[in-house]
């Protein structure tokens, strides 16, 4: 008789509110979301940094390619100033016009190399601040789970020592209503003759 009501009594005992599950899954979802979304700006970043770097050695070849044609440049207009003196001053003015303009597009080469390196290291920068706060992010994220994981034991030992607590306030109640019982019965089986024990 004490187990059944053992069992009634765990039957009662009340699962945490709705509105706590409802709160963890929504932290949950919101947690994960978060990461999702510190990988995807990672990955963004990452990107953007191997296409800086990309285009800085493209710069970087451009650069070299674009210097050794100008000393190309200048040997072939010496070599034409030895050879054709006659000609000298019309091919000195070519030279240096291609000259400048090939100073021009290597200072706008070194300009934009030296862009794309800020980029890069901006890039660079922004990435490890997106890994420092992802790390700061899931460190308060496992702290805060761990807090809740505390606080539902709490709550699960404290609601098990109230259900023990009532279970042995009433014990008493039961074992005495079970004695009544039992006393009764045994007493009626008496009056009809038949001894408990053989049943």
């Amino acid at each position: 008789m004490p187990p059944k009501a053992r069992g009634k009594g765990t039957q009662k005992k009340k699962p945490p509110p709705p509105s706590a599950d409802v709160e963890a899954e929504s932290k949950h979802r919101l947690a994960v979301l978060e990461k999702e979304l510190l990988r995807d700006q990672l990955a963004l970043q990452r990107d953007q940094a191997r296409r800086a770097k990309a285009s800085e050695d493209q710069l970087k070849q451009r650069l070299h390619g674009l210097e050794a044609e100008l000393e190309g440049a200048r040997s072939e207009g010496q070599a034409v100033y030895t050879e054709m003196s006659r000609r000298q001053r019309a091919l000195q003015t070519e030279m240096d016009t291609r000259c400048r303009q090939l100073r021009e597009e290597v200072r706008g080469l070194r300009e934009q190399l030296e862009t794309c390196q800020r980029e890069a290291a901006a890039a660079r920068a922004a990435a490890e601040q997106a890994l420092t706060e992802r790390d700061g992010a899931l460190a308060q994220l496992r702290a805060h789970v761990a807090d809740m994981e505390a606080k539902y034991e709490e709550l699960l030992h404290d609601s098990l020592d109230r259900l023990l607590a009532k279970l042995r306030a009433v014990k008493p109640q039961w074992e005495e209503t079970a004695g009544r019982l039992h006393a009764r019965h045994k007493e009626q089986l008496h009056q009809f003759g038949l001894n408990p024990l053989d049943l």
